[in-house]
């Protein structure tokens, strides 16, 4: 199993990016895929979660509202649209997986597999 996340970038406050977590070894339908982020000196942090196999999706209260994640399965890839971009959203952002179900999929230790993670820095 492969994951490579990409687009994050540096952007201003209230700006918008797209994150992606391409999968390879696997596939969407099978496992839950989960967005965390990692900011200096904080513990990771559960951002948001999706699962193909019981359609289900979740998210932080901390991006409710601001942040979206979706799948293509065609495409084996997970997308995580962040919008209303804030300073405190400053953070290496990774994408995980694991077998479907999970527990609780804002958990870190849910999951077996890590990308290498993507820079979002948000300036004010």
């Amino acid at each position: 199993v492969q994951l490579v996340e990409s687009g994050g970038d540096l952007v201003q406050a209230g700006g918008s990016l797209r994150l992606s977590c391409a999968a390879s070894g696997l596939t969407l339908n099978t496992y839950d895929i989960g967005w965390f982020r990692q900011a200096p000196g904080k513990e990771r942090e559960g951002v948001s979660c999706i699962s193909e196999s019981d359609h289900t999706i979740y998210y932080a209260d901390s991006v409710k509202g601001r942040f979206t994640i979706s799948s293509d399965v065609s495409k084996n890839t997970v997308y995580l649209q962040m919008n209303f971009l804030k300073p405190e959203d400053t953070a290496v952002y990774y994408c995980a997986a694991a077998v479907s179900p999970l527990d609780d999929g804002l958990r870190s230790s849910e999951y077996k597999f890590w990308g290498q993670g993507t820079q979002v820095t948000v300036s004010s």
